[in-house]
């Protein structure tokens, strides 16, 4: 038999407490909490956690990010929060970014007006990249 221990302190001092929904409650006897065994959960990989934080930190709302990685925009509100991110202060610009295919991005990044004036930061979305470009010098 699996020995439980508590989601929230990992102590393995637990009692049943009671049936809800068809499932077996617990309580753990050192902090109080109660919990059940079987719920599922759905785990987001820490890949589109970090990628959903990089965004955000380069000024895209939390609406865009959803749009681009698919994850709900409270769950990205909800990391922000979590890992108490401050996005820096920004109000006179926006970045705008566009999803290229790899040959795409070959071939836009082969000219160089569009290179020039402007600051890009390249990020890997999966099998797609993200530009990310700002007006360098925006009054």
């Amino acid at each position: 038999m699996d020995v439980l221990s508590c989601p929230k302190c990992q102590n393995t001092t637990v009692v049943k407490s009671g049936i809800i929904k068809d499932r077996q409650r617990y309580l753990c006897k050192k902090c109080n909490y109660y919990f059940t065994v079987n719920k599922l959960g759905k785990k987001i990989d820490d890949y589109y956690v970090t990628k959903a934080l990089q965004l955000y930190l380069e000024g895209l709302s939390y609406r865009e990010i959803e749009r681009i990685i698919g994850v709900s925009h409270v769950s990205i509100s909800n990391w922000v929060k979590e890992f108490k991110i401050k996005k820096p202060p920004h109000p006179n610009y926006h970045p705008t970014y566009k999803i290229f295919k790899h040959a795409e991005l070959v071939e836009f990044l082969k000219n160089k007006d569009q290179l020039s004036g402007a600051g890009m930061i390249i990020t890997e979305l999966g099998d797609k990249f993200m530009l990310i470009k700002w007006e360098r010098f925006k009054d």
